[in-house]
């Protein structure tokens, strides 16, 4: 008769705080992220409706420059120094962030329909869900695909710097359409690694690296949804 070995109850103990850190990880990433774009949709949204704001932005390339540079630096400064943030600290940057984002944003909007951008949200929340699912759930590494996506966005922003200088419909398309690629690509692979992240996080920092996990799957979803709006979003007349 065969031996029966069963699991040491120690290890089946470890395996299920394991699951429950990630699972707790996990739920406060995503929920930062559905906070972050739930506060650049506010903000966008009361920006457009002030055509004073408005102008003052559009008509001032120095302030919508500044705007953005801003956004840039509060992302490598939340992703350079997760680890020596407060987690009250990387909170309150992420969320500065999102509000503005949400008024450079605003711009956007006035040029599109509610309907076009309502449909676009929808198509792209889907896309992203059902991707960050696949990522989350996978057993296949995505680790080398997720470094092939990065270096497309690379090359991404560097054709989108060509693109400002160089007016092009093909190059356009051509970036619409890589653009498509690469941030399903990387919205997968964040949610595969932000899962593996979990277990290896340091002590009293998973409230700091959650916010940093939220904003990359963000700025996944804010891209992949500007990209999808170029292509099927109506003009205002």
């Amino acid at each position: 008769m065969a031996d029966f070995n069963p699991v040491p109850a120690s290890t089946s103990l470890t395996a299920g705080a394991d699951a429950e850190r990630v699972s707790a990880f996990l739920r406060s990433v995503y929920g930062w992220m559905c906070a972050g774009l739930g506060v650049t949709a506010f903000v966008a949204f009361t920006v457009a409706g002030s055509p004073t704001v408005v102008r003052a932005i559009a008509s001032n390339q120095l302030l919508f420059f500044g705007l953005i540079l801003a956004e840039l630096g509060l992302v490598f400064y939340l992703s350079a120094r997760v680890s020596r943030l407060a987690p009250s600290t990387a909170m309150g940057l992420f969320v500065l962030y999102a509000a503005l984002n949400g008024v450079t944003l605003s711009l956007v909007l006035l040029m599109y329909t509610g309907a076009s951008i309502a449909t676009t949200f929808v198509v792209t929340a889907g896309m992203f869900g059902a991707l960050a699912l696949f990522g989350s759930t996978t057993t296949r590494s995505l680790a080398g695909a997720g470094h092939f996506f990065f270096m497309g966005l690379i090359g991404l922003v560097l054709a989108s710097v060509v693109g400002i200088f160089w007016h092009s419909e093909a190059l356009q398309f051509l970036i619409s359409i890589v653009g498509v690629i690469v941030f399903t690509g990387l919205t997968a692979w964040d949610a595969q690694r932000l899962k593996q992240m979990a277990l290896t996080i340091p002590a009293g920092q998973g409230g700091s690296y959650a916010v940093v996990g939220a904003l990359s799957l963000y700025l996944n979803f804010i891209n992949l949804f500007l990209i999808l709006l170029r292509f099927q979003g109506g003009s205002r007349d």
